[in-house]
């Protein structure tokens, strides 16, 4: 019987980070160490802390097991406790994962998932994204960022959907 390594989960990511680097006031880069905290890790600590999402809601909404996430949260906290408590730079770059949400090209680009750039591809060979009136029927594309539920048909003025 072979002992074989369990496929990686990949775990999505929903949130953009605004703000890539941080570091203690009035210290120079140069003198500074940094702490690695990577996006997925990142996005643990918004879900639990910010969204105060349970532990099993905000796995499910990464695609991982709630073990899993427990240990992911508890390295970011472990890491931004390092870096006040100890002076570091943190930077947050990083990871594996992908952004079911938007273009799936995450955070500049990083990642296994993620392709290069921020790029406006719909992923990996997916089929374009439309929005549909419900109504007449009259469709276009999908624009990033733009939910279609905000598009007003311009052809009979009813509120569009996703197709």
């Amino acid at each position: 019987m072979h002992n074989m390594a369990r496929p990686f989960k990949c775990r999505y990511i929903w949130n953009n980070p605004n703000f890539y680097y941080f570091k203690p006031r009035a210290v120079p880069l140069a003198g500074l160490k940094e702490v690695i905290l990577t996006v997925d890790e990142a996005e643990t600590l918004r879900l639990k802390d910010l969204e105060k999402l349970e532990q099993t809601q905000a796995a499910d909404k990464m695609n991982i097991h709630q073990s899993t996430f427990q240990r992911t949260l508890t390295r970011a906290r472990e890491k931004i406790s390092d870096a006040i408590i100890n002076g570091k730079a943190i930077k947050i770059q990083g990871g594996n994962y992908k952004m079911p949400g938007g273009d799936r090209t995450g955070p500049l680009g990083q990642g296994p998932f993620t392709g290069r750039g921020r790029g406006r591809g719909q992923g990996f060979g997916a089929p374009p994204i439309n929005c549909v009136c419900p109504s007449c029927g009259y469709q276009e594309a999908k624009k990033p960022g733009v939910p279609c539920s905000t598009i007003i048909c311009p052809k009979c003025k009813t509120r569009m959907v996703r197709g």
